[in-house]
């Protein structure tokens, strides 16, 4: 508030009414002024609508069981190989997600919430109406695992560094703080240069928070595998390149009581062992050599877990629930290639995945096919005509939504089951030859050029593989070549990276809560950007639109409107072929492996899980 001084002699002319009206005055601009301090009081959590679920001075988050016993080892088995243990960075291939268990944030996630966060290396946070700024107030206590305590500079150079240096989502996100202050060791100020992104006080809150006397700025950027310092419950013990990564608690974990980590981080050692094939991996699984297994293959979930420990009661399935949007899996279309660049070709293609043969033929007819990119959730436009708000949020861009897909009535493409479906065929040809393609002899060739239709598919498994191929022997038959192009997961992953493929496999999961992270999967600025998980190439302004306003907007209603007009367009822009996803989460675990009884909304967490003690 500003100070005022009472030199001007004009002032005391004033009658005795105008001083009251002046004080007034003053008294209501005390009042807004306290008011506005109030509503920006340090809270110890922040919902990104409405108000965070548990009270300040919560226990435990009703997941876990805060009695767990400590002790043990938890070993899991990955698919694929590592050259890097920097999680932070584009360059290589990362053995494990290292935030969380090494790596902190200011704040942690309430899995219970569309997104909550409360306090960890930050034991409050504050922000304003507009959300122009956001403050967090570190606990005294936080310390690295070298003992060296964590302050408000550890804060900014994290987000310094990770702007300059880190992973596009984090350059794309941290650009947008215009001003960064540590008034103190234990306070950190981001100023953001608009309020449009309602999100930001959230997604830095969720910023891996890095030591600045232990990161060497110059080879950040670099591969490696010097185990990263960190102020989690874990430190790295034991790195075996390529092939496992090994984690110990730290004894000296500084968060242990806290009420966001009671119940959680139970195991002694973490250990991650690599498999460079699914068929090895769940070989190894059987005989005991990792404790549990999240199954995503129905026909191995159908006929392959008859083995002696799961006949005699030592391992055990279960189909857990999750609250979560079932994401999409799909083979991307690369629109960066010419091949891909007429969406009518891509629609055509995409009539000639025949779900209802393979489903049935290679999975027990237990998948679902996916429609959407957020199926199964309050966020899904499936089955909803647009309403009021969607249809403004699209109106300034009239083409870009298919009719059926606005009404509601839009469903993936169904086949008769025969692998043979000739009325699909006919329809994906009449859409071919609008795009300048004909039918020579059994080759589908371009009219202009007389080049044939043809593509690659690049996978990394056999299950990918053995999909890819039921998928080219549909295409061949009208015309289509379809290459399968097998690569290990290193290649794999640089390529993908770089966009240098016309056709992969790949599964963008959601929240019940996306933001930030959808520029990210499909905003025009990350469509050239290496190492977004924009794969398609998708530039259309009115995607950049619904994001935006999906980021900006306060009410819960609103959200979910702008998400479901943002579904649309991408069923709408054909960049990827839908494939399928399962009714629920396949689980098997060895039982000396056990875990809450309550599954949280996003489904279970294995850092909540523990080993049962040994009997006396």
């Amino acid at each position: 508030m500003s100070r005022i001084a009472w030199t001007d002699p004009t002032v005391f002319l004033l009658s005795f009414r105008a001083r009251l009206a002046a004080g007034a005055a003053v008294v209501f601009t005390l009042w807004m002024a306290l008011a506005t301090v109030a509503a920006a009081d340090p809270r110890h959590g922040i919902a990104m609508h409405g108000e965070p679920a548990l009270p300040a001075g919560f226990s435990a988050f009703p997941y876990v069981n805060p009695n767990a016993p400590k002790g043990g080892d938890l070993v899991q088995g990955v698919l694929g190989t590592f050259d890097s243990l920097n999680s932070n960075i584009v360059k290589g291939s990362r053995a494990i997600e290292t935030q969380a268990y090494v790596i902190e944030t200011l704040l942690t996630r309430g899995y219970d919430e569309p997104f909550t966060l409360y306090g960890l290396i930050a034991r409050s946070v504050e922000t304003d109406a507009e959300r122009t700024y956001v403050t967090f107030h570190l606990d005294p206590r936080a310390r690295f695992s070298d003992g060296v305590p964590v302050t408000s500079d550890d804060v900014v150079f994290s987000w310094r560094l990770l702007r300059d240096k880190g992973r596009p989502n984090h350059r794309t996100y941290y650009v947008k703080v215009a001003r960064a202050q540590a008034p103190d060791p234990l306070t950190v100020r981001f100023d953001f240069a608009s309020s449009d992104d309602r999100e930001l006080p959230l997604i830095l809150g969720l910023m891996p928070i890095l030591p600045r006397h232990a990161v060497d700025e110059a080879t950040f950027e670099d591969t490696s595998l010097k185990p990263p310092l960190g102020s989690g419950p874990y430190v790295f013990s034991a790195v075996d390149p390529g092939r496992s990564v090994t984690l110990t608690r730290n004894p000296d974990y500084w968060g242990r009581n806290l009420p966001v980590n009671r119940g959680r981080w139970n195991f002694d050692t973490l250990r991650f062992d690599f498999y460079r094939d699914s068929n090895a991996a769940f070989e190894a699984f059987k005989k005991g050599l990792y404790d549990v297994r999240a199954e995503l293959d129905p026909s191995r979930w159908k006929t392959a877990y008859d083995f002696p420990a799961v006949r005699d009661g030592r391992v055990l399935q279960e189909a857990l629930p999750s609250g979560l949007p079932a994401g999409m899996l799909g083979f991307v279309f690369n629109t960066r290639r010419e091949v891909f660049a007429d969406k009518r070709v891509r629609e055509a293609i995409t009539l000639l995945f025949d779900f209802e043969w393979i489903n049935r033929n290679f999975f027990f007819g237990l998948y679902t096919r996916t429609a959407g990119y957020f199926d199964g959730s309050e966020l899904s436009s499936i089955g909803r005509p647009a309403d009021a708000k969607e249809r403004a949020l699209l109106a300034p861009f009239p083409a870009s939504v298919r009719a059926d897909v606005l009404a509601g009535t839009y469903a993936p493409p169904r086949t008769d089951g025969s692998g043979r479906d000739r009325d699909v065929q006919h329809r994906a040809l009449t859409l071919l030859r609008e795009a300048g393609f004909d039918l020579a002899g059994t080759e589908l060739k371009r009219r202009t050029d007389g080049r044939r239709l043809t593509f690659e598919i690049m996978v990394m498994s056999k299950d990918q593989e053995r999909l890819a191929i039921a998928f080219a022997q549909n295409l061949n038959r009208i015309g289509i070549a379809a290459r399968i192009r097998v690569v290990d997961a290193v290649q794999y992953d640089q390529r993908r990276i770089n966009f240098d493929f016309d056709m992969i496999q790949y599964r963008w999961d959601q929240s019940l809560s996306p933001g930030n992270e959808q520029a990210f999967y499909w905003g025009s600025a990350a469509a050239h950007e290496h190492g977004s998980r924009n794969y398609m190439g998708a530039e259309n302004e009115a995607i950049d639109a619904v994001i935006a306003a999906m980021l900006k907007s306060r009410e819960r209603s609103d959200f979910v409107a702008a998400v479901r007009a943002l579904d649309r367009l991408l069923i709408s822009g054909q960049y990827v072929v839908p494939l399928f996803h399962v009714p629920a989460q396949w689980v098997a675990r060895w039982t000396h492996i056990e875990r809450p009884s309550v599954t949280s909304v996003s489904g279970f967490l294995p850092e909540t899980w523990w080993r049962r003690p040994a009997a006396p």
